[in-house]
């Protein structure tokens, strides 16, 4: 574990770098808290975190059709993965995820030290990356949470690599070549902020845990002024997004007034035709690879053509919306959400099936929007 002490402005910072699934980071903190006895603690959460590791249930105050209703599927399915990927590599190690926090916020309540939040809130760290990221890097995350993570085996050898000092640099630095959007959101901006935090903390005495990897970010920062508005707001969908969601629409429309004035009426049914047919075709496939039920293809299928020229629509919201009222996930099922450890798991649990029929049946009518433009251009 890694202790910086720090001067800013007449505070005195200790700023502990530590491994978020480590025993040894878990005692170190607890030792560093009784050994300086500050008057503040700050930790690297945020209040939504710090309930969430405070309440093991917390998922079952999901409302899974609020999820869907606010596209938010492909965020809560990346957290739940992510999450249990942590769980699973604790386990292995012996030490539940956050048990390093959770040991700084008991010695910090039992020593009278303040605590405060250094984090950013989740939700507004994930909407911003989500929503910065171009649609490459969207697609590369895509296949490096559902498939690289989720298939990757935690065995011994994986373990004792965690346990390398240079491993977390390593993981920094591939992950600004894989998306330099989300390095920048997930960790160059929670440095800025976590470092603001302290800055703000009113405290003589300061002992902060956080995450190694944001050790040198925070020692960057801590001196320079900091403004937290553009960092605490998630960013409007771009205009070039907005006017690239009327493209598709307008070019079908265009197409078939095309075709039926060159071609006649015939064509243009056609043409409609192989439109429904591809499109619907394909967001169905992607529900049946969720295991969606055959009324959430039918759905699927219906959906697709039309959410395809509607950009405030999506196919997978509907098919969701279904599989949803038919599956009826239950109590149990939520408690598990915080169990799903292998790749088949989440086909199994009816919340994340829901999800995965959202996400997929998504996919599926954004790739048969792409196949059926091409056919019904050739009709003409």
């Amino acid at each position: 574990m890694a202790v910086e002490k720090l001067e800013h402005n007449g505070k005195e910072v200790f700023l502990v770098g530590t491994a978020h699934v480590s025993k040894k980071s878990r005692d170190e903190v607890t030792d560093i808290i009784k050994t300086e006895k500050p008057d503040v603690v700050a930790i690297e959460l945020c209040e939504n975190r710090y309930h969430a590791l405070k309440n093991k249930e917390a998922w079952q105050d999901t409302q899974i059709k609020d999820v869907i209703k606010q596209g938010q599927t492909y965020l809560f399915l990346s957290s739940l993965i992510l999450s249990n990927i942590q769980r699973k590599i604790g386990k292995e190690l012996g030490i539940d995820p956050g048990a390093e926090m959770l040991a700084a916020i008991e010695t910090a309540e039992k020593s009278g030290a303040k605590l405060v939040f250094l984090d950013r809130d989740v939700q507004v760290t994930l909407k911003r990356a989500f929503n910065a990221m171009p649609l490459m890097e969207k697609l590369k995350v895509v296949k490096s949470l559902f498939f690289d993570t989720l298939t990757a085996d935690v065995d011994e050898a994986f373990v004792e690599n965690l346990k390398k000092e240079d491993v977390l640099a390593d993981a920094m630095e591939e992950l600004a070549r894989t998306a330099p959007s989300v390095k920048r959101i997930l960790v160059d901006e929670r440095d800025v902020f976590m470092a603001g935090m302290l800055q703000r903390a009113e405290g003589k005495k300061i002992v902060a845990v956080v995450g190694a990897g944001h050790v040198e970010g925070i020692k960057r920062y801590i001196d320079k002024p900091i403004t937290f508005s553009k960092l605490q707001t998630v960013p409007r969908k771009r205009k070039k997004l907005k006017i690239g969601g009327l493209v598709i629409p307008a070019l079908l429309l265009g197409l078939l007034i095309y075709g039926f004035v060159t071609k006649g009426i015939g064509t243009t049914l056609n043409m409609l035709m192989w439109w429904f047919l591809i499109n619907g075709t394909l967001s169905a496939v992607g529900a049946a690879a969720a295991f969606g039920h055959p009324l959430s293809m039918l759905t699927a299928f219906v959906a697709a053509p039309f959410t395809s020229v509607n950009p405030l629509l999506a196919a997978g919201w509907f098919a969701g919306y279904v599989e949803a009222k038919i599956r009826n996930p239950k109590v149990k099922d939520f408690k598990s959400l915080n169990k799903l450890d292998s790749f088949k798991a989440y086909w199994k649990n009816r919340v994340t099936r829901v999800l995965l029929v959202v996400a997929f049946a998504n996919l599926g009518s954004i790739v048969g929007t792409f196949i059926a433009l091409p056919v019904v251009v050739s009709l003409l």
